[in-house]
């Protein structure tokens, strides 16, 4: 095994293969950018969404699932979008970008499809959160979506490495970002928040990236907190089903911040698992 002094990645390292990964296809980044436009009608969105067939498909399976209760078939994507909502079917659209903008990881520990399940969870609880506070939900969606982004870049362009910071999680029992800095010496947020800025993210979504950890710090959008939060749920709901899944420590500021009572908190854990639910099986 190589030593763990030679296992270091000089940020400037880290930062050259973020600028060489791909960045998003110029349609995929014209539908994000169109979905953060609040004017952007129903009509517009179901147009693009015929674009890509992928995400028609889903969009058609996500309305005719049982979640929504349709006695009779969905078959035109207008009647999908129509049933579904703008919210439901921009976020749909989200997921369905992110989730294939990075290749399976040649890191054999990392669990795929367990890193989206719980992204996807921290988006929807991410944005029930934000509901409740009467804030920009669909930023929250995106954060959310996007908070943990940086483990796919390291795990990507350092597969063995990453597999020594399994192994040294393991061996310590410590959270997962500890044993980074441990072997990398930097860890997900900081490759998150490149990504994050080579990609034009909303400067919310980066803070909410850059605190989801450490919402206290200075300066901070107060989506970081938001997210944090929805991290933190989601960690103690087990919605990745991942195994030895630590729920992080939770910011007393952060809680302060949303200020949320126990009734509300109750009612965004029965939403989460059961939007959740419904999203699983047709995004991944």
């Amino acid at each position: 095994m190589t030593a763990m002094s030679e296992l270091k990645v000089p940020l400037e390292d880290i930062v050259k293969q973020i600028r060489d990964l791909p960045t998003l296809p110029a349609v995929a980044q014209e539908m994000l950018n169109d979905l953060d436009n609040d004017h952007c009608s129903l009509d517009a969105i179901t147009e693009k969404i015929a674009m890509d067939q992928s995400i028609a498909a889903k969009v058609l399976r996500l309305a005719n699932s049982s979640h929504y209760g349709n006695n009779s078939k969905v078959v035109t994507l207008q009647q999908a979008t129509a049933m579904l909502g703008v919210k439901s079917v921009k976020n749909l659209i989200r997921m369905s970008i992110l989730s294939k903008s990075f290749p399976a990881s040649r890191c054999p520990e990392f669990d795929f499809r367990g890193f989206w399940r719980h992204s996807i969870a921290t988006a929807i609880c991410g944005e029930l959160i934000s509901r409740a506070l009467h804030m920009k939900h669909d930023f929250a969606f995106t954060a959310g979506l996007l908070h943990d982004i940086g483990r796919l870049v390291l795990v990507n362009c350092y597969p063995q490495h990453y597999s020594e910071v399994y192994r040294y999680q393991k061996r310590m029992d410590c959270p997962l970002i500890d044993a980074e800095r441990a072997i990398l010496h930097l860890d997900h947020v900081d490759a998150g928040v490149a990504l994050a800025n080579q990609w034009h993210f909303s400067e919310a979504v980066c803070d909410a990236i850059r605190g989801h950890h450490h919402p206290e710090q200075e300066g901070l959008n107060p989506l970081a907190s938001v997210i944090h939060v929805a991290n933190a749920i989601v960690h103690a709901l087990d919605l990745s089903q991942q195994e030895n899944d630590l729920v992080p420590l939770l910011s007393g500021v952060a809680w302060d911040t949303l200020a949320l009572s126990e009734t509300e908190y109750l009612a965004i854990f029965r939403e989460t698992e059961m939007r959740f639910e419904a999203l699983d099986q047709i995004v991944l």
